[in-house]
């Protein structure tokens, strides 16, 4: 597609602020988060946003798919959603032969949306389809599309009648990212576009065949060895009773970030660099992942809950 990687890298920062602004049509402000979606993307990770109500989780994720030319789903999830509901059934014809009824599961994007919100039974069901990109039904395999990503919400303030995702799955997102309010100026632009009754069209700027290009051009990218071992070290700082751990750690933490995270800061760096137009990432961009990596990886014991420590705060320390 290109001659060189470095070619390839100077289209792919054109690409990707092209990306920003055509979504800047839509969404208005949440420029990390949406840099952050696009960054997990081109790593072929999964993300989870977790924000208040009324903060256009969905309606990003909706415009990310448009702009880039996948096809989308949105699950809703609910108690009593079965994991059938996502992944499709077989379904006996007239030819008393059973076919497959495909799930929304099949789409390039797949929004889940109040991912909590249902039983871990249904929420297992994800598993399989986020890490091995397929699904079992009735002991056969189905491959998903490609490129497939899956981008989770999920209520913080609302508890009651919610289950809490398990660490396993948890760990399958490469980021957790964390979605506030507009500032002031920002939310009197959303009110002004929102109640005009015009719409702006969305141009599709990039197609899956590019998307998958990129993905592998991302994993080239070459990192300094001191870089490496940082990124390593990092994740290695939040396991307490560890030779890094610091005693911040062995008092604060419950247990830290395993190896997938590693693996992510390393590929998050490379992306976020390539973004900003550099050839290869250094110790600030690994840093610059670092929280949405590491945040839904390490998990804060007693004596931080009694403290009122958070987990941004103590990699925050970290770094």
């Amino acid at each position: 597609m290109y001659a060189t990687d470095v070619e390839a890298l100077d289209a792919f920062t054109k690409r990707v602020s092209e990306l920003r602004k055509e979504i800047g049509k839509i969404i208005i402000g949440q420029e990390e988060i949406v840099n952050n979606i696009l960054i997990s993307i081109f790593c072929d990770g999964h993300s989870l946003l977790i924000g208040v109500p009324g903060l256009a989780k969905t309606l990003t994720v909706q415009t990310i798919s448009r702009v880039l030319d996948l096809s989308f789903s949105r699950i809703q999830f609910t108690p009593d959603l079965m994991p059938s509901d996502i992944l499709g059934t077989e379904l006996l014809d007239e030819n008393r032969k059973f076919n497959f009824n495909r799930g929304p599961i099949f789409s390039n994007i797949v929004l889940a949306d109040e991912i909590n919100r249902t039983p871990p039974k249904t929420q297992a069901a994800l598993l399989e389809a986020m890490q091995e990109r397929s699904v079992t039904v009735a002991g056969h395999r189905h491959i998903l599309p490609s490129p497939f990503f899956v981008l989770a919400t999920q209520n913080p303030i609302e508890q009651e009648g919610t289950y809490p995702l398990p660490e396993a799955q948890l760990d399958r997102f490469m980021f957790s990212l964390n979605l506030d309010y507009p500032s002031f100026e920002e939310e009197v632009e959303v009110v002004k576009t929102t109640t005009s009754g015009t719409a702006k069209e969305l141009n599709k700027k990039m197609t899956d065949v590019e998307i998958k290009y990129f993905q592998q051009l991302i994993r080239r990218i070459p990192i300094a060895d001191n870089v490496l071992e940082y990124a390593v070290k990092l994740a290695n700082k939040t396991r307490p009773k560890r030779p890094y751990s610091s005693s911040r750690v062995n008092s604060y933490i419950a247990w830290g970030a395993g190896p997938r995270a590693s693996q992510y800061l390393v590929l998050g760096a490379k992306c976020y660099a390539a973004t900003k137009g550099k050839y290869s990432p250094d110790i600030d961009d690994v840093k610059a992942v670092a929280h949405p990596v590491l945040r839904h990886r390490v998990f804060k014991n007693y004596n931080a809950e009694a403290e009122g420590l958070t987990i941004d705060q103590l990699i925050t320390e970290l770094l």
